[in-house]
């Protein structure tokens, strides 16, 4: 620790000190002076003094020696330095520790030079649909993650004409189907519409922009298409009134796809912060990595023909049939609630395809500080700016997905040191979830930076001051 060029005494401060010794040494020599010896005032003078002066130079300290959280941690742990009482020592380690929450919270939001309108939709476009748990905790849910950490975020305004942005909080993820529990999506587009209505009715703001400057969240297979099969989303591309805003949607690609031809910010798949946080508090990201190569998930040894499309592309079905026996490859085909525990005992975790290229699996292997072996050509992932996909993952072409196994074992007798350092920052794993309230760095807060980018946008009015 550099100690604080304060610390050091006034060379002034330490004559008087050493004057006042020389004083106190003296005093047998003066004690043959009766006066003296018998005063009483003296004596009283002089331990008045004394006190006097230690208090004037420990003020002085703390006035000019702010503490650090360090300070403060070793002046909780100890008792011989400046004793104080409980209730003192709580009331100065409180004040402490709230005024650097209050500059670090307002520091968070320096950088964003944006405002964001949320809209006030009856409940039956968002929160009714909150009675179901399932509504905010599954891999579509970032449209209630998004939402929650908005209306509490400091870049909302209450005043549409200061907003640079208007956010539309319509959550069509969360009806869900009674026969496999899947989100049953065919209602999104009318439900969608009707909120458009609504807001273009009693708002100038949509006609002005045409709805440019208006925010959607779909976070669905194949994004504002709202279809699960690509041929059909394809088919019914994005709803017209909605091409014109920007679509937050989990669905990204490098070539030309209907589903992306809009203004778009690829997101992140719905992981809970909670759940991350439990499993890594019973198995540390630096712990021991016992399972080389794992993958839990639908993998068809006969798949079946949808629409001239086979599952996965047949990806899955040719890992499971490749290495379902190599002792190095552990790979289940059930469900397992407990599958985070395997995750995060695992070197190499596989994230191929299924019909769209996006998968959940992504995020779980990052927070999890499994290195993610992505199998879905072309896929466009979250936040690069933010997230060094390069150095973190391994990117495997679909054709060569038989040649996993020696792919594998080259990169962990080659770089795989390399890779795990710069997967377990606390940074990378920080950008693809979404926490409420939002945490600097989160994944709210990476849309927000790419939203800062688009002010182009923005149709509010500078405001002029007068003077």
């Amino acid at each position: 620790m550099v100690e604080s060029p304060h610390h050091k005494k006034p060379t002034k401060d330490r004559g008087f000190y050493v004057r006042m010794r020389l004083l106190n040494n003296n005093s047998r020599h003066v004690r043959s002076s009766p006066a003296i010896e018998k005063s009483f005032c003296y004596r009283y003078f002089k331990w008045v003094l004394w006190i006097s002066l230690s208090f004037y130079f420990l003020s002085s300290f703390l006035i000019t020696h702010k503490p650090t959280p360090s300070s403060l941690s070793s002046l909780s742990k100890s008792t011989t330095v400046l004793p104080r009482s409980k209730a003192s020592r709580a009331l100065f380690e409180s004040l402490n520790s709230s005024s650097s929450s209050i500059h670090h919270h307002q520091g968070i939001f320096e950088g964003f030079n944006l405002k964001v309108f949320i809209y006030e939709l009856p409940s039956k476009y968002n929160t009714d649909w909150l009675q179901d748990q399932r509504c905010s905790n599954h891999l579509f849910a970032s449209e209630v993650a998004i939402h929650k950490a908005l209306l509490n975020s400091k870049v909302r305004t209450f005043d549409p004409s200061e907003a640079d942005f208007f956010f539309v909080p319509v959550y069509v993820s969360c009806n869900f189907s009674t026969v496999n529990g899947f989100p049953a999506i065919g209602h999104a587009r009318n439900l969608i519409s009707s909120a458009v209505e609504i807001i273009s009715s009693q708002f100038p703001f949509w006609n002005r922009s045409l709805g440019s400057d208006h925010i959607f969240v779909a976070s669905h297979d194949y994004g504002a298409c709202f279809h699960a099969m690509e041929d059909r989303a394809k088919a019914d591309g994005i709803p017209e009134f909605m091409k014109r805003s920007i679509i937050l949607q989990t669905f990204g690609v490098k070539y030309d796809h209907p589903c992306q031809n809009v203004e778009n910010i690829v997101i992140p798949p719905y992981i809970s912060p909670e759940s991350v946080g439990n499993t890594l508090d019973k198995s540390p990201i630096t712990g021991r990595r016992d399972i080389f190569a794992f993958f839990r998930g639908k993998m068809e040894v006969h798949p079946k023909n949808v629409s001239g499309r086979f599952y996965s592309k047949r990806v899955r079905t040719v890992i499971y049939k490749k290495y379902g026996n190599d002792r190095r490859f552990y790979l289940k085909r059930h469900r397992f609630a407990g599958y985070q525990s395997e995750i995060v005992r695992s070197t190499f975790c596989l994230c191929p395809l299924g019909w769209a290229p996006w998968s959940p699996r992504l995020v779980e292997s990052v927070a999890l500080g499994c290195v993610p072996v992505i199998i879905a050509d072309g896929i466009r992932l979250p936040f690069p700016d933010a997230v060094p996909w390069a150095e973190i993952s391994l990117t495997v072409a679909e054709k060569d997905v038989a040649k996993l196994g020696p792919i594998l074992e080259h990169v962990a007798s080659t770089n795989l040191s390399a890779i795990q350092r710069n997967l377990w920052d606390p940074s990378v794993r920080r950008a693809l979830l979404f926490n409420d309230p939002m945490v600097e760095g989160d994944a709210t807060w990476q849309v927000l930076e790419a939203l800062s980018d688009r002010l182009d946008r923005s149709h509010r009015k500078p405001s002029v001051s007068s003077e």
